[in-house]
């Protein structure tokens, strides 16, 4: 007879789920055993919570299909919704299986019991499509994509759209001259954060919004006539010399990124010229941090290295945001998964250097005194991350020059496995 953990594998798999991110727990301990009679499931095992539901963001962002996730119980659930919020934020699927204790247990209210149910339940607002009623066709626009898309496609072939700045200012300057803002898959634009004398909703007073379907898109080409485009033929850049900076470390990632990679971009103000840099590159996806909430690019680079196991990925990793779910190295190396990480290491919470002046706090020109520098400051003592890779079963080494992250990210790419480079980056902000 089939247990009640038997029958949930079968339904999984029978949704198409056949991937699972675990750190389980006692209570998960029947579903872990029928795991042994699911040959069908594979089961990876990640040393936190945050790092499974990453996991299973970026895994399914890359196999357009979701995985499972094995949580345990209430707190388990409570670690990983840091990256469940930014799976809700790429309009990502997951299948969250939680333990909880037996139902004749939970009256005791032990030391694990929390309120799963309260956490959970059914969406509401089912959207049906229909037809609206035919306007006017007009040519004449600009095209940009969300700060944070879940999946970008970029590179080679494939026409360059700008993504809309981080900074408010940027945003409304991008957008300044609109009469229309079309809105497709997307949300109307706003600033990450309040800050002092600038707007929340950054849409144009006087322009009109408007939503369309991403199916909609291939009607309105039709429509409109639109042939063939013609895209310029954006030269890749030239290896870079020199101590590593913020512009030539990104120079190297474009000058040898491999065809149809997948970059897993959790740089952060490290990150800024990668888009430039990588234009001219081959062909290959870009996973963001959708929803804001660090500590995303590790896990989702395993999430889609398990997807896709013969594409190159390469985790561009801010280290402020690397040690959020630094364990994800671990369950790389278990799982021999073709990673390479590129550590940005500034020895600094640079957004958060810029930010404190930004929002109008600290003291003189918004540096902050001592303390509030202090609190923004990851070095003394310095993170020896190739001490962590290494203890993780990672090989790791460390780049200060040019010439050094490229030897080094060309190497890591040639061996299986993965690797990590702790890349000496100044911070750019």
């Amino acid at each position: 007879m089939a247990s009640g953990a038997d029958t949930v594998l079968q339904r999984l798999l029978g949704g198409g789920v056949d991937v699972c991110f675990a750190n389980p727990g006692t209570s998960e301990m029947h579903f872990v055993a029928a795991l042994d009679n699911t040959p069908q499931m594979r089961a990876v095992l990640c040393l936190f919570e945050g790092v499974a539901t990453g996991a299973a963001d970026g895994y399914a962002r890359i196999a357009g299909h979701p995985a499972a996730t094995l949580l345990h119980l209430g707190p388990g659930l409570a670690n990983g919704l840091a990256n469940l919020h930014n799976a809700r934020r790429a309009h990502t699927p997951v299948v969250n299986i939680v333990g909880d204790h037996a139902t004749h247990h939970v009256e005791f209210d032990a030391p694990l019991q929390s309120d799963i149910e309260a956490l959970a339940g059914w969406p509401d607002g089912v959207v049906f499509p229909r037809r609206k009623r035919a306007g006017k066709v007009a040519t004449g626009a600009r095209m940009l994509v969300e700060t944070f898309p879940a999946r970008l496609r970029r590179g080679k072939g494939i026409p360059a759209v700008d993504r809309l700045g981080y900074l408010a200012e940027q945003a409304e300057q991008q957008l300044t001259g609109a009469s229309h803002l079309v809105l497709v898959g997307a949300r109307a634009p706003v600033a990450f954060f309040a800050y002092p004398g600038k707007p929340s909703g950054l849409v144009p007073i006087g322009v009109q919004t408007h939503v369309m379907a991403p199916d909609e898109l291939d009607g309105l080409v039709d429509q409109l006539g639109a042939g063939p485009l013609s895209l310029p033929d954006t030269p890749r850049p030239e290896l870079p010399k020199g101590p590593l900076t913020a512009a030539n470390w990104a120079q190297v990632i474009g000058a040898l990124l491999p065809p149809d990679a997948i970059i897993s971009d959790e740089a952060n103000t490290s990150g800024v010229l990668v888009p430039a840099a990588t234009a001219g590159a081959p062909a290959h996806d870009v996973l963001t941090l959708t929803g804001g909430a660090i500590g995303q690019g590790l896990p989702v680079a395993v999430g889609a290295a398990v997807a896709a196991p013969d594409r190159p990925v390469i985790a561009l990793q801010a280290d402020g945001s690397a040690l959020y779910t630094i364990s994800a190295l671990w369950t790389m190396a278990r799982e021999n998964l073709d990673i390479t990480v590129v550590i940005l290491n500034n020895h600094a919470y640079a957004i958060l250097q810029m930010e404190l002046a930004r929002v109008g706090a600290g003291q003189g020109e918004g540096t902050g005194g001592a303390k509030a520098r202090s609190l923004l400051d990851i070095g003394n003592p310095d993170i020896d991350f190739v001490a962590i890779a290494a203890g993780f079963g990672v090989p790791a080494s460390r780049a200060g020059t040019a010439e050094e992250l490229a030897a080094q990210f060309s190497a890591a790419l040639a061996e299986p496995g993965p690797h990590l480079i702790d890349a000496a980056v100044p911070a750019f902000m």
